[in-house]
């Protein structure tokens, strides 16, 4: 039981810790424990409080380990430990409990419990942060970090509800970087990438941290602005176009970029939120189609005015 109880713990490490299949050692590991837990609860002759101290915890301890599959091969393989020690010393049963025995499983008791506790609590947030971490990456986009066309969209929606039932403010922002295509066929994507992050950067930048910002889809990107008006977004917009425009890139220093913009505010007029993102595509159409490089705002009338000149 000695060489059972110290020495067996140090091999099983270092046989899971050599083999090409750790967790498939560690599984068999357990099974043998469990053996070997059937073998010394029959050689003791089953005195109560030991015997169900130890093949209780065992079972958690697989149970923890594995589920209830595990559990159940485990308890079939303490059934074998027991039929092993039946055959070597007979079958018998001692239903004595002596002070000694309840005063040695106390530490057992009390501490092992603690362990598979932590130990299980210790997983659970390590699960917990990697769904984090899963569930982040859904919703944004790898390449600018921000959020993807989905996430952006679904915000829309609950925005768009939000400023309907309680007469809230919002603007959505449609982003345009001007002549990206041309910008890739001549200088490359790593280049266009580049840009890409650069105009990713000026968003966070220029942005409150209630703003929402998304791809919408290669060069395009949305905006939602909630508690502003037309014409503090024309501002902030304006900010954006500038610094953007400021943008130089080491490698093709004769690179130049800029944005037209379509703003467009939350109206009661809207039926649902593609309203809404239609009427700052027809403000974004506009600029694009009037010179670029510049911001275009949709006004309640449904039709669009440029709120600034090109540059």
């Amino acid at each position: 039981m000695a060489i059972n109880a110290v020495a067996w713990p140090h091999l099983a490490y270092q046989v899971a810790k050599r083999s090409p299949f750790p967790y498939r050692a560690e599984r068999r590991n357990i099974l043998i424990d469990s053996l070997m837990g059937g073998f010394w609860a029959a050689t003791i002759q089953f005195t109560p409080l030991t015997t169900i101290n130890m093949l209780a915890l065992m079972a958690m301890h697989n149970v923890a380990a594995g589920g209830p599959r595990l559990m159940a091969q485990g308890l079939v393989a303490q059934a074998i430990g027991i039929l092993v020690s039946w055959l070597i010393f007979a079958p018998a049963f001692n239903p004595l409990t002596t002070s000694v025995q309840i005063y040695s499983v106390l530490p057992v008791l009390i501490l092992y419990p603690l362990v598979i506790g932590m130990g299980c609590y210790q997983l659970a947030i390590k699960l917990a942060e990697h769904k984090r971490i899963l569930s982040a990456l859904s919703r944004t986009d790898s390449l600018t970090g921000l959020l993807n066309h989905g996430s952006w969209k679904d915000l829309l929606h609950l925005k768009f509800h939000k400023c309907r039932y309680s007469q809230c403010r919002a603007v959505i922002a449609l982003i345009d970087i001007d002549h990206f295509k041309a910008i890739n066929d001549t200088y490359g994507h790593l280049v266009g990438d580049s840009v890409l992050r650069q105009l990713s950067k000026d968003l966070r930048d220029n942005l409150r941290e209630d703003d929402l910002a998304g791809r919408y889809g290669g060069d395009e990107f949305c905006v939602i602005l909630p508690e502003m008006s037309l014409e503090r977004a024309n501002e902030v917009m304006e900010r954006l176009r500038e610094a953007f425009g400021n943008y130089r890139n080491a490698d093709v220093p004769e690179l130049r970029v800029s944005l037209s913009i379509g703003l467009a505010s939350c109206r009661k007029d809207f039926n649902d939120a593609g309203a809404w993102l239609n009427e700052a595509d027809k403000a974004l159409y506009v600029a694009k189609n009037t010179g670029r490089n510049k911001v275009n705002s949709a006004d309640a009338d449904n039709a669009c005015c440029s709120l600034a000149n090109p540059a």
